[in-house]
């Protein structure tokens, strides 16, 4: 039942986005669970060490695996597939092969270099911090060869159309860190985080190898290339991806360098409001993303261009539809989603504290203003691929990436600088009594850059192609904008009213509780997402039905 299960396939794009969501809702739910342990299990100085510690070993997986092999390994598989399933196998095993020996390679060789790189990284790091990252570090740098595999088998599932699978992996990886972080944390101390990352990821493997090997797609290592045609197609498509993916990881490096010179805690800081920020991204964004870039693929290898452009402006509209309400709404309840999500304490010694929970929280809601841009960066991207086209998009990262170092560089030197700018930011964002806000310079980097990086990619997709499909979409967009800004205002009118009647009911509802603050958080959320889908009803967005219809469908199956 479980193999069967896992070898289920998806018929539509938005089932398979849907899917993508859900589990990506649940793996996110146990991210957020493992960052509340570590936020409260370790100190601040522990816990940048860990952060820290996957910069490189991410490093490896970013240009390798996110940067390489998934943006160029589908489409030419999907060539392959159409013309023959037997040469679609034989250049699965060469690439699987090539990439075990690389991968393996390259975390060996930064194995050696870790001392060095450990100086290069954090040089605001104590001796003993960074004697502490480079322990990590090693033993984490098994994770990229792991997940590198891994990502392999994510690409033949999504072509065949298997995205439980897929989307269950992600879960598993979650979990083991958990493992490590609540079972072996206390008997190993900090290597026994580094341990809980290598079983993530096989976990990661595992699920993944099942539905692959029943259709076919064996995990076998062999040092004779059959379809070395293909493989060469494969990586001149993996350069210009890879460099970009290089320069985005250099990017974190070198943000994780800034934050090492700063405040005790800045890496912690930068890490958890960043993977919040992750969160939006990877249920919507990437969800759709993931999900449609099969179909861009085929459809360009079919030379279907109307095709192409249609199921492109509707999943353009997928993704704003939802996540323009999400970004206000995120940045209105900034500080009670991190209250409860990190300064909750449900293990540990309670090492996030007021003032973290503050920095956190304005960290968070800088990076919530630009969710719109960072969600839709992944889908042009996936665009610019299935065109076969990898120079341009790399071209913008490069250019956005540099942007956001140099940005970095001088938000955090300006928040330092008594003065306007440093005044009008704690005034803003309600930080007045606090002495050292220049963390959030980072934030405010990466938000600009994102924005930048929309604005570039659309521009350069709609130089390449012409036209993008979208003018009848205008007053769409119109209305998703005026519903997700009275959505917004709605909700912060409802967070106030909940949290003055919230006490008067019962002092066990204050919303200095966690059950009162978490109905306040709740309440006030979920009323400004009702108005928003109420108003998009009333001006007859198709949206509000085809969700209702998903859920009627839920339902039905779970009944």
């Amino acid at each position: 039942m479980i193999k069967a299960l896992l070898s289920s396939k998806t018929k539509t794009i938005s089932l398979a986005a849907f899917i993508i969501g859900i589990s990506s809702f649940i793996s996110y739910a146990l991210g957020a669970l493992r960052d509340n342990l570590l936020a409260n299990f370790l100190p601040n100085k522990l816990a940048d060490v860990y952060w820290a510690a996957f910069r490189v070993p991410d490093f490896i997986y970013g240009i390798l695996i996110t940067g390489g092999i998934t943006a160029a390994f589908l489409p030419v598989f999907s060539s392959y597939f159409k013309n023959s399933q037997k040469q679609a196998q034989d250049l699965f095993r060469d690439v699987f092969s090539v990439f075990f020996i690389a991968l393996v390679g390259l975390s060996f060789i930064f194995f050696l270099i870790s001392p060095w790189l450990v100086n290069f990284t954090v040089p605001g790091f104590s001796t003993q911090q960074k004697q502490q990252t480079i322990d990590l570090m090693r033993i984490m740098f098994l994770s990229p060869v792991i997940l590198g595999l891994s990502a392999i088998f994510s690409s033949v599932l999504q072509y065949l159309d298997l995205f439980f699978a897929f989307a269950l992996a992600p879960i598993f990886y979650n979990i083991g860190i958990l493992v490590g972080i609540i079972v072996l944390y206390p008997f190993l101390g900090l290597p026994g985080l580094a341990l809980g990352v290598i079983l993530g990821g096989l976990l990661h493997l595992l699920t993944q190898i099942i539905p692959a090997f029943r259709a076919g797609f064996k995990p076998v290592f062999s040092l004779q290339i059959k379809e070395k045609t293909g493989l060469l197609r494969i990586f001149k498509l993996m350069v210009p991806r890879t460099i970009s993916s290089a320069a985005y990881q250099v990017n974190l490096i070198v943000t994780t360098a800034i934050a090492s010179t700063l405040t005790a805690g800045s890496i912690k800081i930068f890490n958890l409001s960043n993977n919040l920020y992750c969160v939006p991204i990877g249920l919507i964004g990437l969800s759709f993303a993931s999900a449609v870039f099969p179909t861009l693929s085929k459809s360009f290898a079919g030379l279907l261009k109307e095709k192409f452009l249609e199921v492109f402006s509707i999943i353009l509209s997928r993704i704003v539809f939802f996540i323009l309400p999400l970004s206000g709404i995120l940045f209105i309840l900034r500080a009670q989603v991190i209250r409860l999500l990190y300064g909750t304490q449900f293990l540990g010694s309670g090492y996030f504290g007021w003032w973290e929970t503050r920095l956190t929280a304005s960290s968070f809601g800088v990076l919530s203003l630009s969710l719109f841009a960072a969600c839709l960066v992944p889908f042009l991207g996936r665009a610019f691929f299935a065109l076969h086209d990898t120079k341009t998009p790399l071209k913008i990262a490069i250019f956005s990436i540099g942007l956001n170092i140099a940005l970095a560089f001088f938000f955090v030197w300006l928040l330092k600088t008594p003065g306007f700018f440093q005044n009008w930011t704690v005034s803003f964002l309600k930080l007045k009594d606090l002495t050292d806000v220049s963390v959030l310079g980072l934030a405010i980097a990466l938000s600009l850059s994102s924005i930048f990086q929309f604005v570039f990619l659309f521009c350069g997709l709609k130089k390449k192609i012409g036209t993008l499909g979208l003018a009848k979409y205008k007053v769409v967009f119109l209305k998703m904008s005026l519903g997700a800004l009275l959505a917004s205002l709605s909700s912060y009118f409802c967070l106030k009213v909940v949290g003055y009647f919230l006490p008067k009911l019962s002092l066990a509802l204050a919303t200095s509780k966690v059950a009162g603050l978490f109905i306040q958080t709740a309440v006030s959320a979920f009323f400004g997402a009702g108005i928003y889908l109420l108003l998009c009803f009333l001006m007859k967005m198709p949206e509000p039905r085809i969700i209702y219809r998903y859920l009627c469908r839920i339902k039905s199956v779970i009944l």
